[in-house]
């Protein structure tokens, strides 16, 4: 399996796509797909059938998969940032 230059419970921020520059949690990784599923990032609808839980069927929205290329380290993006700005990164 190829590593992965995140883990799951990282603040990552996406670099690419639509969803750029925003943040969350990295929830799930797929080393094998080199996926990775970010919390409220790429959010889709899925439609479930009847079952004892969804009585009537239901649409839930969950996250979508991101490729690992397209999110970076949270504290990689804002040292890059402070670097290209000349100013000082922030702590929290």
């Amino acid at each position: 399996m190829p590593k992965m230059h995140v883990k799951k419970g990282d603040e990552v921020v996406v670099v690419a796509g639509t969803e750029r520059s925003k943040r969350g949690k990295v929830l799930f990784l797929s080393p094998k797909k080199q996926r990775v599923i970010v919390e409220g990032i790429k959010m889709i609808k899925k439609h479930m059938r009847k079952s004892q839980q969804h009585p009537q069927g239901a649409i839930v929205e969950r996250e979508g998969s991101i490729h690992v290329s397209n999110v970076m380290r949270a504290s990689e993006y804002d040292a890059r940032a402070a670097r290209r700005t000349g100013n000082a990164p922030v702590s929290v």
